[in-house]
């Protein structure tokens, strides 16, 4: 059982009787809201107009009110506080008490969080939801708390990422031979694009704009929401819908930040995250169909690919063997269980 799982289980009712019948009647009594115990912060590198952002200060918004002020969680979004990489180090050491990280930056520090980006694995949401609220994500859980991080949530949805370009649109697997391609600091995207011919270049998310601008690359490959909200169609002139990875958000917690939460305060972090992971998921799916319509009307071209070209290509090399290698047996059951069998 992980340690999450402790605090979902919550307290029992004897405990909570007798942890109030201790307590002073002065701390039992209403508090202010500006009289908050504890102030945390939340960082994103989203825009605050993605659903991440929306569905955050949701949450944040009913923990204060559950807790009655106790506890006061400020959000920083798009970077504000640092780069991707420079945050999760943040979240490590204290500097940062929560943090939303994708499982394919996450991936750098956690090896095992990057095996739900395994290329063209999930064919759709009902084969992702089915291995990350099951095994494959309770696996996942128990590996990043073993870095000193708690999972404050079940995932939520970065969506399945798309393939941009300026230079030429991509309509097969081998249009991206060369291809210069922005892609983020993870090992399993680097590996995909590599096998598949292009020269994938790793940099933090807000460099990416000005690196397409400048055209130190030609592509990049993201979530259309993140294309949208991030104004990357300002800059690209093709987008190939390949599906290639999904990708999952995490809201990550310090352990030491968390745990010195009361019980009761814990619960009701776990409690409102999840409810904002469901809506999050609905959003994103939701503006995945969207999206297509109001990115065409700021130029972005669509184009329609057959993703089962890609996964065949993919698969007369050597990458699905070697990522079993690094992920092992037991882990790669648990993806199959949810995705199918990979070759």
């Amino acid at each position: 059982m992980t340690q999450q799982d402790s605090i979902r289980s919550g307290l029992t009712r004897r405990q909570c009787l007798a942890g109030a019948a201790a307590l002073p009647l002065f701390t039992i009594l209403p508090r202010r809201a500006s009289a908050a115990e504890f102030t945390y912060k939340l960082a994103t590198g989203q825009d605050p107009s993605h659903p991440v952002n929306k569905r955050a200060q949701e949450a944040i918004d009913r923990i204060k009110a559950a807790t009655n002020g106790r506890l006061e969680i400020r959000l920083f979004p798009a970077n504000q506080l640092g780069s991707d990489t420079d945050l999760m180090s943040q979240v490590r050491n204290g500097g940062v008490e929560f943090f939303n990280q994708a499982s394919s930056v996450l991936s750098t520090l956690v090896p095992a969080a990057g095996i739900v980006n395994t290329g063209f694995a999930f064919d759709d949401y009902e084969q992702v939801w089915k291995a990350m609220d099951g095994s494959l994500g309770k696996y996942v859980r128990s590996q990043i708390e073993k870095v000193g991080l708690l999972t404050m949530s079940k995932p939520w949805d970065n969506g399945f990422r798309q393939v941009t370009t300026s230079t030429r649109a991509i309509n097969g697997p081998d249009d991206l031979r060369g291809l210069k391609l922005r892609v983020p600091s993870a090992p399993m995207l680097s590996s995909l694009f590599t096998s598949l011919g292009a020269s994938p270049t790793p940099i933090n998310f807000n460099e990416v704009y000005s690196a397409l601008q400048t055209k130190l690359v030609e592509g990049q490959e993201n979530p259309l929401a993140i294309i949208s909200t991030a104004r990357l169609y300002e800059v690209q002139k093709y987008c190939s819908l390949t599906n290639h990875v999904w990708d999952a958000y995490w809201i990550l917690g310090n352990r030491k930040a968390v745990e010195r939460l009361p019980k009761d305060v814990q619960a009701i972090v776990l409690r409102e995250f999840d409810r904002s992971a469901n809506d999050e998921r609905a959003d994103t799916q939701a503006l995945s169909k969207s999206l297509r319509a109001d990115l065409q009307g700021k130029g972005l071209q669509f184009v329609d690919v057959d993703k089962k070209a890609f996964k065949a290509a993919l698969a007369k090399t050597s990458f699905y063997k070697d990522w079993r290698a690094k992920f092992g047996d037991e882990a790669w059951k648990l993806l199959e269980e949810g995705a199918g069998a990979l070759a």
